[in-house]
This record gives C-alpha cells, sequence and structure tokens, in this order.
C-alpha cells in the first residue's frame, strides 16, 4: 500500500457566524491529526480602504468574544484556539493567517445560491445547463469571491462544506475519478467514517455500453485505487451512465454525506465529465445531503480569461497589501487593531488553567514592593485565594521587596507570599536601587515559564490585572510580551478626579516614542506597571535598573522579536499612589536618557558629546536659594542568560 501523508495537524476554520460553525468545528475535529492537531477558529474584520486598519480595534474585539462561543462546539479533548485578524479584504487575511499559523488545511462554510447567486457574492449568476446537464455555474466564480481567491493563493489544502442538516453519518459518498484532489477525499472521508463509524462508497462513473473487458478493465482500476487509498473498509460502486452528475446525485440520495476532489481542469475538456470542470459545485449545490468539496495545494495549471484576470487582481491586490503593511503607520494600525485586547476576554479563569495545562507551561506572579505595607495585604490576599486556590492558575507568588522600612514584608508573608529582598539575590554582581533591579533579580529568584509583574501601590488591586495580561500570552502562541493599560484618576488635595494621571507618559515617553520608535507608538501606556512575558524572551534581554525598565523593554522587545510579539490589554481603571511633580521629573530625566542610549546603540554612533547624568534642581524659598545636584542615571544588567548561576538554577530546574 503506498504510504500517504498524515491527517492534517492545524486546520483553520474561518467564522463568518458562530452559530453556523458547530458542523465546521465538528468535522474540523474528526479530520485532525490524533497525535498533535490543532483547530483555530479564525475571525476577519475588513476595513474599508479609506479608514485606518486601527478603526477596526473594537470590532476585533467583538469578534474574539463571539468567537468564544465556537469553543463550546469543539468535541471533548479537541482545543480550538480564536484568532481575530484585520485587513482590507477577507481573503487576503485568510491566507495570511494560514501562512502564519502553518495551516495544513483551511475549511470553509457555504450557504449555496440565492437567487442564482452565491450567498457569499459569488460573481455572475447560474446559467443553463449544457446538453448533458454537467455545467451550471461560471467557471470563473466557483463558490463565492472570499473562497474563490483563496483557493487560487492558499498555501495549503482547502475543503468547502456545503452545509445541510447533519445528524447520523452512515454512508459516505466518494465520486472518483483520480488524481490528487479524490486521493485527499477518500483520506477525509475514511477519517470521517472512523469517527462516526459509517461505510465509504466509492463511486466511479463510465459512459455506458463498455464491452465486458473494458467494464472488467475499470473494476480493476477502481479496486486497485481503494487498496491504494483507503485505510479501512470501502465498496467501490462502478455506475455506467450517459449523465455524470445526475448518477451521482441518485446515489447522493442514498447517503448522509457526499465528499469529492475539486475542479482541477478547465470547463469543455475531455475530463469534463469525469468531476472536473463545474461538477463539484453543481452537485453541492443540488444534493440533498451536505456536500465536502477538496483540493490540495497544489496549484491550477489552466485557466480560463476570466480566471486569469481575477488572478492578476488578487495579485494586484496582494501587493498592495503587502506594501501598505511595510509602512510604519499601516503596521502599527493593524497592530493596535489586532493584539488590542480587554481583560474580559479572559475572566474565565479554568479556560485559562485548561490551555495552561495544555502547552505544559507554569506561571510566576511577581509583585515588587518599597514600603506598601497600606496596599500589599489585600493584593496579596486576592491573588492566592482567586488565582491559587479557587483555580490552580498561578503556580508561584513572590513578594520581591527592596529594603521596606514599614511592615510590607511582614504583611506579605502573613497573607501567604514568599518574599525576598532583592538585595540578597546574585549578591556576587552587587545591588542596585530601582524597580528594575528588582526585576532582574525576580528573574533569577522565580522559575516559572510566563513571569507576570503588577505593581503593588494600587488601591483596587484586581486578579484581572494579572489574569489579564497572561491571557493573551496564553491564547496567542505569536505573543510573547503584554502591557497592561488603564483609566489613571489623580488624587489632588485628597480629592480623586478622573483623567490626569499618566504625566510623564503623556509629556515624555509618548512623544520620544513618536519621534524615534513610531513603531511603539501604538501603546496606550507605554510605562505600566502591569505586563507579563515568557521566560524565554525576558532571560535574553538587558534590564535598566530603575525607572527606565518598561521603556528599555519595549524598545528591546520590539528590536528583538519584532512588533508581532507584542500585545496590550485594557485593564480598565486603576487607583493608585501618584508621586509629586519632582518625582515625575526625575523618573523623566531617566526615561530620557535610556531613550537617546538605545538610540545611540541603533545608530551604532555617538549622537551626543556628552550626555548629562546629574540633575540640578534648583532649591528656592524665603531662606535658600542653590542648586542640589543629584546623580541619576540607570544602570544596565545584562540579559539574564548571561549569568552562570541562573543557568545553573535553571538546569536543574528542568532537570527535575
Amino acid at each position: 500500500m503506498t504510504p500517504r501523508p498524515p491527517l492534517p495537524g492545524r486546520i483553520l476554520i474561518p467564522v463568518a457566524n458562530p452559530a453556523t460553525a458547530e458542523e465546521l468545528i465538528r468535522i474540523g475535529a474528526a479530520l485532525l491529526d490524533p497525535r498533535s492537531g490543532e483547530l483555530t477558529a479564525l475571525g476577519i474584520v475588513e476595513v474599508p480602504e479609506e479608514m485606518p486598519l486601527s478603526e477596526g480595534a473594537t470590532k476585533a474585539r467583538q469578534a474574539r468574544r463571539l468567537l468564544q462561543k465556537v469553543l463550546d462546539y469543539a468535541p471533548e479533548g479537541t482545543h480550538v484556539r480564536p484568532v481575530v485578524r484585520i485587513g482590507r479584504r477577507a481573503a487576503e487575511g485568510i491566507v495570511e493567517a494560514a501562512i502564519e499559523l502553518e495551516a495544513d488545511l483551511v475549511i470553509f462554510g457555504w450557504g449555496g445560491r440565492v437567487g442564482g447567486r452565491s450567498t457569499g457574492g459569488a460573481r455572475g449568476a447560474a446559467k443553463a445547463g449544457s446538453g448533458n446537464g454537467d455545467a451550471a455555474i461560471p467557471a470563473a466564480s466557483v463558490f463565492s469571491p472570499t473562497i474563490d481567491a483563496v483557493v487560487r493563493e492558499s498555501p495549503c489544502d482547502i475543503a468547502v462544506v456545503k452545509q445541510r442538516p447533519m445528524t447520523e453519518i452512515r454512508r459516505i459518498l466518494v465520486p472518483v475519478r483520480g488524481g490528487p484532489h479524490a486521493e485527499l477525499a477518500l483520506d477525509f472521508a475514511d477519517a470521517l467514517a472512523r469517527r462516526h463509524g459509517a461505510r465509504v462508497t466509492v463511486l466511479h462513473v463510465v459512459p455506458p455500453g463498455l464491452t465486458p473487458a473494458v467494464r472488467t478493465q475499470a473494476e480493476h482500476a477502481l479496486a486497485l485505487f481503494l487498496k491504494q487509498h483507503v485505510r479501512g473498509h470501502a465498496d467501490g460502486l462502478l455506475r455506467e451512465a450517459p449523465n455524470v452528475r445526475n448518477a451521482i446525485l441518485r446515489e447522493a440520495d442514498k447517503s448522509d454525506l457526499v465528499i469529492m476532489g475539486a475542479s482541477a481542469a478547465p470547463e469543455g475538456s475531455v475530463v469534463d465529465n469525469f468531476l472536473f470542470g463545474v461538477l463539484p459545485e453543481t452537485i453541492a449545490a443540488r444534493a440533498k445531503p451536505p456536500v465536502i468539496v477538496v483540493k490540495t495545494r497544489e496549484r491550477i495549471d489552466t485557466a480560463t480569461f476570466e480566471e486569469l484576470a481575477a488572478r492578476a487582481e488578487s495579485l494586484a491586490a496582494a501587493e498592495r497589501a503587502a506594501e501598505e503593511s511595510r509602512a510604519v503607520p499601516a503596521r502599527v494600525e493593524r497592530w493596535f487593531g489586532e493584539s488590542n485586547f480587554h481583560h474580559a476576554e479572559f475572566r474565565d479563569l479554568r479556560r485559562l488553567v485548561a490551555l495552561k495545562e495544555k502547552q505544559g507551561v507554569t506561571v510566576s506572579l511577581i509583585l515588587p514592593t518599597l514600603n506598601e505595607g497600606a496596599t500589599i495585604g489585600p493584593i496579596v490576599r486576592r491573588a492566592r485565594m482567586l488565582l491559587m486556590e479557587a483555580v490552580p492558575l498561578v503556580d508561584e507568588l513572590l513578594v520581591i521587596d527592596s529594603a521596606s522600612d514599614d511592615r510590607t514584608c511582614e504583611i506579605a508573608a502573613r497573607e501567604g507570599a514568599r518574599v525576598v529582598q532583592h538585595a540578597d539575590v546574585l549578591t556576587r554582581y552587587g545591588s542596585y536601587r530601582g524597580k528594575g533591579e528588582s526585576l532582574w533579580k525576580s528573574l533569577y529568584e522565580s522559575s516559572g515559564d510566563i513571569v507576570v509583574w503588577c505593581d503593588t501601590d494600587v488601591r483596587n488591586w484586581h486578579p484581572r490585572m494579572a489574569y489579564g495580561t497572561l491571557g493573551p500570552l496564553l491564547v496567542e502562541p505569536r505573543i510573547q510580551y503584554v502591557k497592561g493599560y488603564y483609566q489613571r484618576p489623580i488624587v489632588e488635595g485628597g480629592v480623586l478626579r478622573e483623567g490626569g494621571g499618566g504625566r510623564v507618559t503623556e509629556l515624555v515617553a509618548r512623544p520620544l516614542i513618536n519621534l524615534f520608535y513610531p513603531d511603539l507608538s501604538g501603546f496606550i501606556q507605554p510605562l505600566a506597571g502591569e505586563y507579563a512575558g515568557r521566560r524565554s524572551l525576558l532571560e535574553s534581554i538587558p534590564f535598566f535598573t530603575g525607572y527606565a525598565v518598561e521603556i528599555g523593554h519595549l524598545i528591546d522587545i520590539a528590536e528583538r522579536a519584532g512588533l508581532e510579539a507584542l500585545g496590550q490589554v485594557d485593564l480598565e481603571r486603576r487607583i493608585h499612589r501618584n508621586q509629586e511633580l519632582e518625582g515625575l521629573s526625575r523618573m523623566s530625566f531617566v526615561i530620557i536618557q535610556a531613550v537617546m542610549k538605545r538610540l545611540e546603540e541603533r545608530r551604532r554612533a555617538r549622537l551626543f558629546a556628552e550626555m548629562g547624568s546629574t540633575m540640578k534642581l534648583p532649591r528656592s524659598g524665603a531662606d535658600r536659594l542653590g542648586l542640589e545636584v543629584i546623580e541619576l542615571a540607570d544602570r544596565e544588567r545584562p540579559p539574564m542568560v548571561r549569568i552562570p548561576e541562573y543557568l545553573e538554577k535553571r538546569a536543574a530546574h528542568e532537570a527535575g
């Protein structure tokens, strides 16, 4: 028996309406390679040419919420990953997603034709059949414009399902003539038959009036074809008929499902009557049971004038999309739409736990502190109770302290956190003051495959501060690092006022980012203290030791992994301690230094003859006038993977 390729390991299912996706998901689950299969439900948000792609952000969130319903349709043991992409045209988005996800198969649902036109908006109306009844649809429009375009450009196999009510499947009909499309149809029929306990009937139609010798030869060829291409049991059926279409439709009436290979030759060729030309769509449109038409990734070598023109139009559109995607504004707009999440998308914590366990990863929640006795207790308590005890989402809860002189450490330990002083970690390398130093050393002290950091001066802390940034990392494998953002009210004179927070972001960080790092201009709060990342990435980047750690993360990760590896999530509202203006001035000074340092490294040139590291603070009053000189310069810690002690500790952790 000739060995055949395994069943598809990655299946992509574009979903226009979750209510009609159930059968597609079940078909996809049955066709998956049982050893390592993964289903992806894809939602495409189309944005008109005259609008920026970022306008699709809200619709992308809505699409992700709708796709959550699709998860309920998956048979037990089958994982479905919802993915949303934004683009100008659905077909381009589907092709790009198939390439990005390395899909082996794309499964489309097709509603058929209404009033002579495809429900997918197919070009051209149905036309009268030819003399033998085998032509009914113009060749330039196979199923719909979207499906048609994807079939031409797809890098993987295609299956189009003409959906009709499907209950029990006992008999699957596979009309064949031979060739790679027919072989793929048999592969899928075999898989579905084994899943449903059905029988496969392989139909081969020949012209009437064959001599006994020729008929015997045809029967022998059909038997050999079955032996070579069917793993399970299948019945071969040879039918003599003057009209191929009618012969197939008669057998379809006795079946629960029809699977057939797509057209691979132009209309009017000598093989028209043997399942090429427009016959597959005719069967799909007229057969009573559901019909699945499949096509291998092999490109069609012959085409009509209309098909060539449409193909040229599709290629030109793809080139325009590629050119658009290379432009920084368009790239940022598309990223903003596709990688902008809301914490509510991840509030089903048990689903996150299932994803975590399936991926075999662990999660560390790290809370950096410095005199946070007023807020650390409730934060640790809620994190432990809701993220560790109620559900096992967080595997490790660590407080990394920077020599607090209040009761921060005592309270955190009493509430169930492991507390470590950052000055006591990797003492051989000394210790610096600053949040970045604390975060760098927390990488050594923690063990999770995913690290989640949350600020601890937050008065309204909620577990969403942690699971919100964690969620995209579990749902989207392409994402490596996620920043939170939120509304930031400010306390003035003891009164809480909406807006006004994030002054360093708006007056310093955002202008610098737009000037020098426009790829990062879509981040709403680049300096936010809630973020999460994959250890494999975090251990490979340097850390500034102080205020510049957040801006440094974004610049270094974007340089190393690309914008597509970054995401952001709306955490809604955050109330925290606001700094006085002098403190914000110091923070701004250090952030500007870090950006200038990265600019010099990026340009491989000295841009400034001298960059100051001291800040002069004027002091004036009734009895005082002078300048206070403060040394303000973040140090920079190397990537943790360069620290021998860290490598030894990780090796020991992975070994046992």
